[in-house]
This record gives C-alpha cells, sequence and structure tokens, in this order.
C-alpha cells in the first residue's frame, strides 16, 4: 500500500491573498482594456467624421454644428448617471451595470464628437495673429478644458464599471456611482456656460 494520498480538491484552491491578487489584476485589465476601447473609439468616430464631413470654413466666427449634437449627449448621460444612482439605491444591479455601460458608450460618442467640433474652429490655414486674436482662441481653450475633464470623467467611468461589474456597490456602499454621476452633471453645467460664451461671441 502506498502512503502517498491523492491530493483534495481543497488543495487545489488558492491562498485568501493570491486569489484577491488574481482578481484585482483582472479588474485592472478590464479597467485598461475598457480605457483604450474608450480613445480609440473617440479617435475612430471623430477621424470618421472629419473624412465624411470635412471641416466649415467661414470669415466670421462660426458656431460648429457638432456642438449641437454634443449638447444632446451631455444631457442623455446626465439623465444614465442619475438612473444609475437610483439603481444601486434600490440594488438593481443588473440595470446598474446597465446603465453604467450606456453612459460609457454616451461618453466615448460625446468625446469623438466633440474633438471634430473643436477640430472645425480652427482654419487650417491662419497667420499667427489670427490665430491669437479675437475670442475664438478663448473659447477654444475653453471648449479644449472641457474636453479633458471628460476625458477624466470617462476614465474614472471606467472604473465604476469595473468595479460595479465586481459587485462592489450596494445600496449602503455607492460612493464611487454618486461622485461620477455629479462630476457628469458639473461637466453638463460648466459646458453649458461655455455655449453661452460661445453664442455671445458668435452673435
Amino acid at each position: 500500500m502506498s502512503n502517498v494520498s491523492s491530493p483534495s480538491t481543497d488543495d487545489y484552491w488558492l491562498p485568501g491573498p493570491v486569489s484577491r491578487q488574481l482578481s484585482r489584476g483582472a479588474a485592472a485589465l478590464r479597467l485598461f482594456a475598457l480605457s483604450l476601447l474608450a480613445l480609440f473609439a473617440a479617435g475612430g468616430i471623430s477621424w470618421l467624421l472629419m473624412r465624411v464631413c470635412g471641416r466649415t470654413l467661414s470669415e466670421t466666427f462660426h458656431f460648429p454644428l457638432a456642438f449641437a449634437a454634443t449638447t444632446p449627449l451631455l444631457l442623455l448621460g446626465s439623465l444614465r448617471m442619475a438612473a444609475a444612482v437610483r439603481a444601486v439605491r434600490r440594488e438593481k444591479q443588473s440595470l446598474l451595470r446597465r446603465r453604467l455601460h450606456e453612459s460609457f458608450l454616451i461618453g466615448t460618442v460625446f468625446m469623438g464628437v466633440q474633438t471634430y467640433a473643436l477640430w472645425t474652429i480652427v482654419p487650417p490655414e491662419k497667420s499667427a495673429y489670427e490665430a491669437s486674436a479675437g475670442v475664438a482662441p478663448f473659447v477654444l481653450m475653453l471648449a479644449a478644458l472641457h474636453g479633458l475633464h471628460f476625458l477624466v470623467a470617462t476614465l474614472f467611468l471606467s472604473y465604476v464599471s469595473v468595479q460595479a461589474q465586481a459587485g462592489r456597490y450596494d445600496h449602503e456602499y455607492y460612493w464611487g456611482v454618486s461622485v461620477c454621476a455629479w462630476f457628469w452633471h458639473a461637466l453638463g453645467i460648466v459646458w453649458l456656460a461655455i455655449l453661452v460664451v460661445y453664442s455671445i461671441a458668435a452673435w
């Protein structure tokens, strides 16, 4: 008789710390993949719009029609994020994840269209004086800063989505979802203010 005993099924389980490290690694990989997806998709959308729609040139300071599309996208995203907060408060996990995914998709489309809109503001040929004179560079700077902040918000939304997929949020703890929603609402308010400045300048 051999004294060597066959390993039990318990021997195949990973220790707790190793299992947690693997879980964190998988979450980090998902976050990285989502972030890359958002960046490449937004870049693809802006490139497609540049190729199909081209650049609208005008002798006067013009209002890009693409801004008329990004504004409803921001509003829709705010509504989706508010719905995500309501879902987590009611412990509707599947609805929470769905609303977060919808917001992520809206945010990606927004970044793509917004990049195209910023591209159309500045004509391809301008002197250094023309490029720095007037209100157009100021509005362009505001819109670009807003776009950078929205990129940060989308990356944060990617993190929240990964955490929600792992079941990290419930009706007692949903800090990440709430902060992400308020971040989106604040960016929407700032964008409306930029549009007001832009409209006055273009009038």
